[in-house]
Formats: structure tokens, C-alpha cells, sequence
């Protein structure tokens, strides 16, 4: 049978890391290795495993997620790649279930993800409990009723929980290291692989449970890498790409994204931006879309004449 390798990058999150390892030690097919690309300045402290466990050190004044993926399958000796976030925490059947997958079709292929509310891993936590209280989220479509299904369009790349063949990462010459921080290399990658013809799919299966940590959607605490690597990615292919996000920091005021003019930075976001976009600790997660409609409809009443608007008793 071929081999798999799982590759996670992480900088903080220990009790994350933690409970993926932990993950991966109740795989029904354990893998043949972990991988940690290490992006802050020491490795983890972390138990030992039935299976090997390596951390690469990836250096990085911003989040160097296209490198330390390189990074991470470059050291992988593993036939098929798993790509999994360091809050992704893999259920049973993961490994197993892409392995399989990955003998089926040569291309990218997207496992479920689904929500947990916080405190879900609390303590000793078991799969069942796990499950009980996990969300799809709105603004993803599900998998498939079974088997894989292959989608259209390459913008559909969620990088949170994926595998590959080691030799057509390798073959396509992995992510763009150009790009830094957060925002676009997936998209990018999920481009270079709709080039090169090779196809990027959802499958039913390979489950994993996105850990609670608090986030802002749309990133505004990402400001400056979203607007630099949307740039890069115009310059590389002719247009700009998380147009909904861009859309989002236009509306807020943050940015000015004339087309065929650099993107221009208008202000900093301040602690309304940041109350508007947080996730709050009773949400499994938070999406962008709730909050441009939310900021839309906000504009639309300020652009309402006070005569237009009818007077109650």
C-alpha cells in the first residue's frame, strides 16, 4: 500500500498541535510520519508516538505558509502528502480514507471540515463528543454523497485539510514562495494546478474538526499581506484574486481597490472594525459573508434620504 505523509505548519497553538498528534495516534491507518514546519524560533515539546514525528524549523519574518509547505514535502519521504492545519484535528478514518482516494485520481482532493464552539476539546475528549457538537460551515458547500467529485473551479481550494501525490506536488513545483503572510498562495497553487490540467476535487471522507481559536472574517488583521499578495497575484496572472475580502475592507473604509491603480491603504483597522469582524466564543466560526451583508445594509441607510424613510408611531 502506499505510503502517507502528514504535513501541518504551526507558530503558537501548542494545545492545538497537541490534539492533532493525538488525532493522528487514533488513525485506523496510522501515518508513516508527522511533519511539523515549525514557523517561530524553537520546535515544540511534544509526547512520543507510535509513528515518527519531525520538526523542521521554516524561518520567516511573516507567516511563510507557501514556504513551510515546501518545506514540509520536501522532507516527506511519505508517496501521498496530507496537508492539515495545525486546529484541524484528523478523524479516524482520515489517513485511511485519502489513501484511498489518492489511488483513485491524481490530482488535489478536499476532505469534510467541520466547526467546534470552544471548550468542545477540553479535557479528554472523545470523537463522539467531537461530533455531537460540530457545524458545517454556511458559507462552504458540503462534500459529496459519496465518493469524488470533481470541481470546476479552482477557486473552490480550501487549504485547511487536502492531499496530494508527493510526485505532482513535486511535478508542479509546490506553492509560489513569493508569496508571505496570509491570504492567496492557496489560491494560487489551486491555479497553478488548473494550468498544469490536473484536477482539484471534494470527496466524502477524510473528516476533520477545525478547533476553536478566535479569528476575524474578513481578515482585517491581515490587512497588509491580503492587499500585497492580491497585488502579486494580478501581477502574475492578470487579476486580483479574494475579491470578496478586498470587497469587504473597500466598504469599510480600509482600502481603495481601483481597478488597474496599486491598492491603496486608507486607514488601520480600529476596535469597531475588529468588534464587527471577531469571532465571539459562541460561534463555532465566522464567515465573511454575514459581515459584508451586515456592512452593505449599513451603507444602504446612510444612503437613504430621511424623507424616504417612514415614521412610526
Amino acid at each position: 500500500m502506499s505510503t502517507v505523509s502528514v504535513v501541518t505548519l504551526a507558530k503558537g497553538r501548542p494545545a492545538h498541535l497537541r490534539n492533532v498528534l493525538l488525532g493522528l495516534e487514533r488513525q485506523t491507518r496510522p501515518p508513516a510520519e508527522f511533519i511539523i514546519a515549525v514557523m517561530q524560533d524553537a520546535p515544540y515539546d511534544l509526547p512520543e508516538t507510535a509513528f515518527p514525528v519531525r520538526q523542521i524549523l521554516v524561518s520567516g519574518t511573516e507567516l511563510p505558509l507557501a514556504a513551510a509547505r515546501n518545506r514540509g514535502v520536501a522532507a516527506a519521504t511519505g508517496e501521498n502528502i496530507v496537508f492539515l492545519d495545525v486546529d484541524c484535528i484528523p478523524a479516524p478514518e482520515l489517513v485511511a480514507d485519502y489513501a484511498r482516494a489518492l489511488s483513485e485520481l491524481d490530482g488535489l482532493l478536499m476532505g469534510e471540515v467541520l466547526h467546534l464552539p470552544e471548550h468542545a476539546t477540553a479535557g479528554d475528549w472523545r470523537y463522539a463528543d467531537l461530533a455531537a457538537v460540530a457545524e458545517k460551515h454556511s458559507d462552504r458547500r458540503g462534500p459529496p454523497a459519496a465518493g469524488i467529485e470533481i470541481c470546476k473551479d479552482y477557486r473552490c481550494f480550501w487549504s485547511l485539510n487536502f492531499a496530494i501525490r508527493r510526485a505532482t506536488f513535486q511535478a508542479v513545483g509546490g506553492f509560489d514562495e513569493r508569496y508571505t503572510g496570509y491570504g492567496g498562495e492557496d489560491t494560487d497553487f489551486g491555479k497553478i494546478l488548473d494550468q498544469c490540467g490536473l484536477p482539484i476535487a471534494w470527496m466524502k471522507g477524510a473528516l476533520a474538526y477545525h478547533q476553536y481559536h478566535p479569528h476575524h472574517m474578513p481578515p482585517i488583521h491581515h490587512l497588509d499581506s491580503v492587499v500585497r499578495n492580491a497585488e502579486l497575484f494580478e501581477a502574475k496572472w492578470g487579476y486580483r484574486t479574494m475579491g470578496h475580502w478586498l470587497h469587504a475592507f473597500k466598504v469599510m473604509g480600509l482600502i481603495d481597490d481601483t481597478p488597474e491603480q496599486p491598492i491603496r491603504i486608507l486607514r488601520r483597522p480600529d476596535a469597531e472594525d475588529l468588534a464587527l469582524t471577531g469571532q465571539q466564543s459562541h460561534q463555532p466560526y465566522t464567515n465573511s459573508a454575514s459581515v459584508i451583508r451586515h456592512l452593505e445594509a449599513r451603507a444602504r441607510e446612510r444612503d437613504v434620504p430621511p424623507a424616504s424613510v417612514p415614521v412610526t408611531a
